[in-house]
C-alpha cells in the first residue's frame, strides 16, 4: 500500500543541485500492525518547530502533519504484517522507505540530489529498485528537519492505521500503544490469542504460534 525545533540548514544540502528528501519510518518495533515509511521534500519557507516525532506532543504532532501536507510534498510507503514476516522487519522497512520515495518522486519532475534517511543504513544495494543517491544519518529525525518532517508524517499516519485497526479488534489497546508490547498488549495476547494483525516473526507472538 503507498498511498522543529528550528535547525540551521544542512551544509551539505545547500550545495546540491536537485532535491533533498527525507525519509524516516515508524513501526518497527510493535507486535502488531504495519512499518510505515515517510518521504518528504520541504517547502520554502519550512514549517517552523519541526523536530523528531518522539519529543513532540500528539497535538503538536497533528499540527505540523498539517502543515507539512499542505505546503510541502511528501508521500508514504506501507508493508503490512504478511511481507514483514516474509522479509523480516529489517527488509520491510527498506522496502517502506523505497515506496515512500518512488511515490514521492512520481509527483515531482526535478532531479534528486540526495536522499536523507535517520540511522546507519539505506535501501541503496538492499532493495534492487532503488536508485537515488542515499546518506544515513544517525539521529538525523532530530537534527534535519526534512528527515524531522517525514518522522512526524510516518508516525501520524501509522498511528491513524492502528486506531482503526483497533476497532476491529478493541481488546489490545492498539488506540494507545499502536501495537507495542506493552503490558496491556501482552496479557490481552494471553487471553485473546493472536490476530491477522500480529507479526507472527516477532518472538512474543510466535511463542504464542507454538503453544
Amino acid at each position: 500500500m503507498v498511498s522543529r525545533m528550528p535547525f540551521p540548514a544542512s551544509q551539505v544540502s545547500q550545495k546540491l543541485s536537485g532535491l533533498v528528501i527525507g525519509v524516516d519510518e515508524a513501526g518497527r518495533g510493535p507486535l502488531a500492525g504495519p512499518v510505515v515509511a515517510a518521504a518528504v521534500v520541504l517547502c520554502k519557507p519550512r514549517p517552523a518547530g519541526l523536530d523528531d516525532s518522539k519529543k513532540l506532543s500528539r497535538e503538536r504532532r497533528a499540527v505540523l502533519e498539517g502543515h507539512i501536507k499542505r505546503r510541502c510534498r511528501w508521500a508514504v510507503g506501507v508493508v503490512e504484517v504478511e511481507d514483514i514476516d516474509r522479509l523480516n522487519i529489517f527488509g520491510a522497512t527498506m522496502l517502506a522507505m523505497t515506496l515512500a520515495v518512488a511515490a514521492l518522486c512520481e509527483q515531482i519532475d526535478e532531479d534528486v540530489a540526495e536522499v536523507l534517511i535517520d540511522g546507519n543504513l539505506t535501501p541503496h544495494g538492499r532493495r534492487p529498485e532503488w536508485c537515488w543517491p542515499a546518506r544515513p544519518i544517525v539521529g538525523g529525525d532530530a537534527i534535519e528537519p526534512c528527515i524531522s518532517a517525514a518522522s512526524i508524517i510516518a508516525k501520524e499516519h501509522r498511528d491513524r492505521l492502528m486506531r482503526t485497526a483497533a476497532e476491529v479488534h478493541p481488546h489490545y489497546g492498539w488506540e494507545r500503544n499502536a501495537g507495542y508490547g506493552t503490558p496491556e498488549h501482552l496479557a490481552a495476547l494471553r487471553v485473546h490469542g493472536i490476530t491477522p494483525l500480529h507479526r507472527r516473526s516477532f518472538a512474543p507472538v510466535a511463542q504464542l504460534v507454538l503453544i
